[in-house]
């Protein structure tokens, strides 16, 4: 017997089950590999590369000291010179390095033949997988995928900035971007006067040359501060443009960005947050002067995905690990999973993250399809700020339950659930609050209506029997918000289970689906988990789900 058999064994006699780890996070997710069941071998053979590594010691190991060793601002130099300079531990690099080799923030524009009609569904069953790990650094990968729609708007930067931010050989050294293997890209957009209404921003760009504009402000959160460039609002002479702004200038000094402090967040720890004021600041123009929002908008578009998935990973390796646990202790003569009360709580919640689960991947999906599709297109602009809004508003509570089935061993630093408790608030802050995704979802009320009886005609199909009913109730809610701005959460909220159940249905899950549909739409409101009734199968659900280890 080894060392670490006879510890294991000292634990188990302790009524202490061994952590949850080297549990391949892709092949004991039977929903994620159902859903890519359909892709190139080569793909899956990646994802279950992905899968072994998450949850490994060696990972979950460096996922811990880059939340515990916190990224440090060093404003000024030993002779009194600007350095603004962020010091970050090895280990977010170690994180930064690998998530860079699997392309997550740039296999969307790559063009890899296996990805072919499927790059964001690819994509997003790497970067859901590695949510499962550690989020803080999947921030920088997030801008930096999506800054390319916004660089798209003007050909000259993409083609100068376009190869660096493809390159997968992760460069933290401190130069200039042209002078580097590979960059990364910021964002920064709130300001303390404005916060969400960009349009009352009061920085200001003074137009010096053709694309070329100086820039001065103050931006209250700019994410990522090592970035080698951020995409930035400013107000122009025309109205409120768009802009990327190098972190270097070309000689290697720095572009007048003096960041005064990094936030002290609640989550999220291992990235880095700024604040940041500028003046003599040079930027390139994206798009034309007064069409910033809309230029940001379709940079935003694509992060609000990421906000889903990664809520959805972490929501699932919460659970995991709550159901790994419960199956290795035992309470009043049996294992805790078997006792009826716990079985039902983690049978609820397992719908939940499947349901976020399929949502977000079917987002992703409408993304892959929606440039030959009408149907998937008016998926992807209603569904974008609804999966959001949904899957990162259930993270917290959902997670918090997970931790109470471990009960007091759950409340400590040191497992992975207590990162992904701090974790998941952000989700639902950044991109767009929930009022904002409500308000986002009443543009399309204003000047789309018509996009919604092809999202209507999608749900009746997949939600079978309950198809026609649930669709009314929908377009009821429909025209009370449109009455009633106050109301739009409520039909955010029912689009968001009724495409969920839709999606369950879609992907071949009917039992879970019924179980969601019965529970979600079917029945009264509910503030809390384990109000399944006997007429579902809990363990069934919970074993199909988180199958036991082999």
């Amino acid at each position: 017997m080894t060392r670490e058999t006879r510890t294991e064994q000292k634990f188990a006699d302790l009524n202490q089950p061994p952590l949850w780890s080297g549990i391949n996070a892709y092949r004991s997710d039977p929903l994620l590999v159902d859903a890519t069941d359909a892709m190139p071998k080569g793909l899956r053979d990646e994802f279950d590369t992905i899968g072994r590594y998450v949850t490994s010691p060696e990972a979950q190991e460096l996922a811990r000291m880059a939340n515990e060793s916190p990224p440090q601002l060093r404003t000024h130099g030993p002779r009194g010179e600007r350095l603004d300079v962020v010091d970050f531990h090895p280990a977010w690099h170690a994180l930064m390095r690998r998530s860079m080799a699997t392309g997550l923030h740039s296999s969307l524009w790559e063009n890899v033949p296996d990805e072919q009609g499927r790059a964001h569904r690819a994509r997003a069953v790497r970067f859901y997988l590695t949510a499962q790990l550690e989020c803080g650094h999947l921030c920088p990968l997030t801008m930096t995928s999506a800054s390319v729609a916004a660089l798209s708007t003007s050909p000259q930067v993409q083609r100068e900035w376009g190869r660096k931010i493809l390159s997968r050989k992760y460069d933290s050294t401190n130069k200039p971007a042209m002078q580097k293997t590979a960059v990364t890209i910021g964002m920064g957009m709130t300001e303390k006067q404005g916060g969400t209404d960009v349009r009352a921003n009061t920085s200001t760009a003074e137009r010096l040359g053709e694309g070329i504009y100086r820039l001065a402000g103050h931006k209250w959160f700019m994410s990522a501060p090592m970035s080698d460039g951020f995409v930035m609002l400013a107000q122009t002479r025309e109205g409120v443009g768009c802009f990327l702004v190098p972190r270097l200038l070309e000689d290697g000094s720095t572009n007048g960005l003096r960041f005064q402090r990094l936030k002290n967040k609640i989550g999220n720890r291992s990235n880095a947050s700024s604040e940041v004021e500028f003046s003599e600041t040079f930027g390139f123009l994206l798009g034309t002067p007064d069409a910033g929002i809309r230029t940001i908008l379709d940079m935003v578009t694509l992060t609000r995905l990421d906000c889903a998935l990664a809520s959805s990973g972490i929501m699932r390796a919460s659970l995991a690990e709550a159901v790994h646990h419960t199956r290795g202790r035992n309470a009043f003569g049996k294992p805790l999973v078997a006792q009826p009360i716990m079985t039902r709580v983690l049978a609820d919640m397992a719908l939940d993250v499947a349901a976020a689960t399929a949502l977000s991947l079917r987002l992703a999906e409408a993304f892959d399809k929606a440039r030959d599709s009408a149907e998937d297109a008016a998926y992807a602009r209603i569904m974008t700020p609804v999966t959001k809004y949904w899957c990162c508003k259930i993270a917290p509570a959902l997670i918090y339950e997970a931790m109470e089935c471990i009960g007091g061993s759950g409340y400590v630093e040191e497992r992975p659930i207590a990162r992904h408790y701090r974790e998941a608030p952000v989700n639902a802050i950044w991109e767009g609050s929930g009022n904002v995704m409500a308000l986002d979802l009443m543009r399309v009320i204003g000047r789309g209506r018509d996009l919604f009886e092809m999202l209507f005609a999608g749900l009746a199909r997949d939600l079978g029997s309950a198809g026609k009913k649930t669709v009314d109730v929908l377009r009821a809610a429909l025209s009370l918000c449109e009455r009633d701005e106050g109301a739009a959460r409520m039909l955010v909220e029912q689009l968001a289970l009724a495409s969920a159940a839709a999606e369950l249905y879609r992907a071949g899950a009917g039992r879970i689906a019924d179980a969601f549909l019965e529970t979600r739409l079917a029945s009264g409101w509910r503030s809390t988990y384990g109000m399944l009734d006997s007429r579902f199968d809990s363990a069934y659900i919970v074993d199909l789900l988180y199958p036991p280890a082999r």
